[in-house]
């Protein structure tokens, strides 16, 4: 009878940590390289994660990239707030200073120069998903708490959106809470 019991609860036990593991994705991974060279230059938003920064952008939201002469990249993002007028933020962009080899591991910080010394200015800008031709990209961070949906273009393919749906939900993301970016 003990025997049985014990069976039983090791059975539960297996059987409950193998759903728990089934549940929790995999640690997310950036792309193996981004050359930076060719992700330089516009960038509109298709779709993103609600997040606390962009709440008043109702759209035409785009992220321009250009290098710098320390090797940097300056960073600015654009959107239409409600009332029209079109928001900037401004910041920077550089090699993640924990893996530096990692190319599609960038920091970014949008507070001002003086506060580059303190470590949670700076965010974690993990390139996800690429196109070779660098037409689209999906932008994120280990945690999964922020994504983008980018195109070279303000209108991507259903298609194509689709497949990038597809390729996120299966990287642990929650795809229904995306919200789509209006763009002109």
């Amino acid at each position: 009878m003990m025997k049985n019991a014990l069976t039983v609860i090791a059975l539960t036990i297996g059987m409950a940590s193998t759903a728990a593991s089934a549940l929790t994705p995999a640690p997310l991974q950036p792309v193996p390289a981004l050359d930076i060279t060719r992700y330089e230059g516009k960038w509109f938003e298709i779709a993103r994660l609600p997040n606390s920064f962009q709440r008043d952008c109702m759209g035409s939201v785009t992220a321009q990239y250009e290098p710098l002469s320390n090797g940097a990249i300056s960073v600015v993002n654009s959107c239409r707030k409600a009332d029209g007028t079109i928001d900037h933020a401004s910041g920077v962009a550089r090699p993640d200073r924990a893996d530096p080899a990692a190319t599609a591991k960038l920091q970014v910080r949008f507070a001002p120069a003086w506060l580059s010394w303190v470590p949670f200015v700076w965010g974690r800008y993990w390139v996800v998903v690429l196109d070779p031709d660098y037409r689209y990209a999906v932008v994120s961070e280990p945690d999964r708490k922020y994504l983008w949906i980018l195109s070279r273009t303000p209108i991507m393919e259903v298609a194509t959106y689709d497949a990038l749906l597809s390729r996120v939900a299966a990287m642990g993301f929650d795809t229904s809470q995306l919200i789509k970016t209006i763009q002109p």
